[in-house]
């Protein structure tokens, strides 16, 4: 280990950042305070240059609020490793301040209790994550139009009801959209305009969700083909899969990483002369969502599944205790798939 290396934590917020600085002894150097701008974040890399040689730096949030500072960080050679915030008890003991969880995120790099790599979010991982964000908030909100249209109806006057009912959404939303006010009372004309405007709304969210529906299908079809080629892995779960992998795998040691990232590796549960794992409540949800997601589908229409699970069950498996085992096989199977289809894309890009 250098000498004369120094070590960067930083706690990271909307409009500042706190960082503090110790050396490979443990030793306390200072503490400094930069705004979220590139100014600030070279300032930051700077002042910790001025003591020494900054190699590590332990952030806080380098996907949210620190992404920023990640991004200079890296430009400038020095290795970010993505740092969990204190737990509750140390915090209890210790006090809660931002350099004290700046210090925290300093000594986690130097014990080496920080070992996760953060993501590089430049490549066409972060650009499916970011599809996927869109549309999941688009599919979320369309839901959320249609059941308070339908709570409407339910409520209506009969005739309006009976009109405008439809068992389809597409035809419920379509027939409220095309409503004008012309009733005589105040009540009929307000319910009305809602109903249309929620039937509006409906209609603009389905046609955004079947926009970004086209943008993940030519992704996933042009960067994920060896993972789209699998059973039951369809564009938004092979753009979960990948946006959760990063665009630089290489943080990703092997597939048991990768199930842990996933919340599906099967955690010890043992006690006495009961020998056992249980799920996994940890990692990414939306990837074990996706996980769930092709489980589901092989379980279904697979018929080399669908003898696994009926083997399983006769040997006293309950279902849950079969989906993980599942999701486990289908990350140990996808996991190398992953890896060549980002190192494909990397190279085209």
């Amino acid at each position: 280990m250098d000498e004369n290396e120094v070590i960067l934590g930083v706690d990271t917020h909307l409009d500042t950042h706190v960082g503090v600085l110790i050396n490979t002894n443990g030793n306390l150097l200072g503490c400094l305070a930069v705004t979220t701008d590139t100014s600030g974040y070279l300032k930051l890399v700077t002042w910790a240059n001025s003591f020494g040689m900054l190699k590590r730096a332990g952030v806080e949030g380098t996907g949210t609020y620190g992404a920023g500072l990640a991004r200079v960080l890296r430009d400038h050679g020095i290795e970010v490793l993505e740092v969990n915030r204190p737990d509750r008890s140390k915090r209890r003991l210790q006090g809660k301040s931002d350099p004290t969880d700046a210090e925290s995120a300093a000594r986690s790099v130097l014990s080496g209790n920080a070992t996760a790599i953060a993501k590089t979010q430049s490549g066409v991982a972060e650009a499916m994550r970011v599809v996927s964000v869109a549309r999941r908030s688009a599919v979320r909100a369309k839901t959320q139009a249609i059941n308070q249209l339908r709570a409407l109806l339910v409520s209506a006057p009969q005739d309006i009801r009976e009109r405008l009912w439809k068992t389809k959404p597409g035809d419920c939303a379509k027939g409220c959209a095309r409503l004008r006010s012309r009733s005589a009372t105040e009540f009929l004309n307000i319910l009305t305009t809602s109903l249309c405007l929620l039937g509006k709304r409906w209609l603009a969210l389905a046609e955004e969700v079947e926009k970004l529906d086209v943008i993940l299908e030519n992704l996933t079809r042009q960067h994920a083909r060896r993972l789209r080629e699998q059973f039951g892995v369809g564009p938004q779960t092979a753009a979960v899969l990948l946006s959760t992998a990063g665009d630089n795998p290489e943080r990703l040691k092997s597939e048991a990483a990768l199930a842990a990232l996933c919340g599906v590796s099967p955690l010890p549960a043992s006690s006495g002369k009961t020998v056992r794992h249980r799920l996994n409540r940890g990692g990414n949800r939306s990837a074990n969502n996706a996980l769930w997601t092709i489980a589901m589908v092989r379980m279904r229409g697979d018929p080399k599944t669908q003898s696994y699970v009926a083997r399983r069950s006769a040997e006293g498996l309950s279902s849950k205790e079969i989906q993980r085992c599942l999701k486990r096989y289908i990350v140990r199977e996808l996991y190398p798939l992953i890896l060549a289809d980002l190192a494909d894309s990397a190279r085209s890009c």
